[in-house]
């Protein structure tokens, strides 16, 4: 079955734009269109898309708003933010919000299909950019090592060191071939650090791992 999208952005030529260039997809159907964050939420209740691509910047409600808003209701949904260059102070909340990821608005026709596939199959996109900076401010503010037994206490060594590859941007598959283990055992690893943490997606577990230090950009 066809993917199906809601495409959220005050913008109308925007919005019209990634209507048309995602509608020619064969796996995916636009099944709506919203001009700010009210009109998203009302049409995610109506029309229960499967993923949101979802603008920041809005008048009415915005879109961090209306994403909390979105998942509180239908926390299945996969929301995708749109943003630019310049936006970096919204994708922290956006992330904590429980958006899967982060497009540039610049993005081609076919980097834009790819990111809602990924989201669908349970992938987090970040594009490259974003994820750059957001590495730069990490890199800024993390806090040492040593803080670790505070927020990431209840993980055992194994979780930890899980946490950390996925961070890093490794698939379940990779890390089972890193660790020698099998990809279940490393699902289940994924889950419990979810669960334990209190984090929706890999999306966020990432963010946690470079705010508590345990990771750190560029080793």
């Amino acid at each position: 079955m066809a993917i199906r999208v809601l495409v959220v952005d005050d913008q109308r030529m925007l919005r019209e734009s990634f209507a048309v260039l995602l509608d020619v997809q064969p796996d995916i159907e636009v099944v709506g269109e919203a001009s700010n964050g009210k009109e998203a939420v009302r049409q995610a209740r109506d029309l229960l898309p499967d993923v949101v691509l979802m603008d920041v910047r809005m008048p009415v409600l915005d879109g961090l708003e209306a994403t909390r808003r979105i998942l509180a209701h239908a926390p299945g949904t996969k929301v995708l933010v749109l943003t630019t260059f310049d936006e970096d102070e919204y994708v922290h909340e956006a992330i904590r919000a429980g958006a899967k990821g982060f497009l540039l608005k610049d993005s081609s026709a076919h980097q834009l299909a790819d990111a809602i596939r990924t989201t669908m199959s349970g992938g987090a996109v970040l594009a490259p950019s974003v994820t750059m900076r957001l590495m730069d401010d990490f890199s800024q503010r993390c806090v040492p090592p040593v803080s670790l037994s505070g927020r990431l206490a209840a993980l055992t060594n194994q979780e930890m060191n899980v946490l950390g590859l996925v961070a890093r941007g490794m698939s379940n598959a990779e890390i089972a071939v890193h660790l020698t283990v099998a990809e279940q055992t490393v699902k289940t690893h994924v889950s419990r650090i979810l669960m334990k943490l209190n984090l929706r997606d890999r999306t966020q577990a990432t963010v946690l791992a470079y705010e508590t230090g345990l990771v750190v950009p560029g080793r």
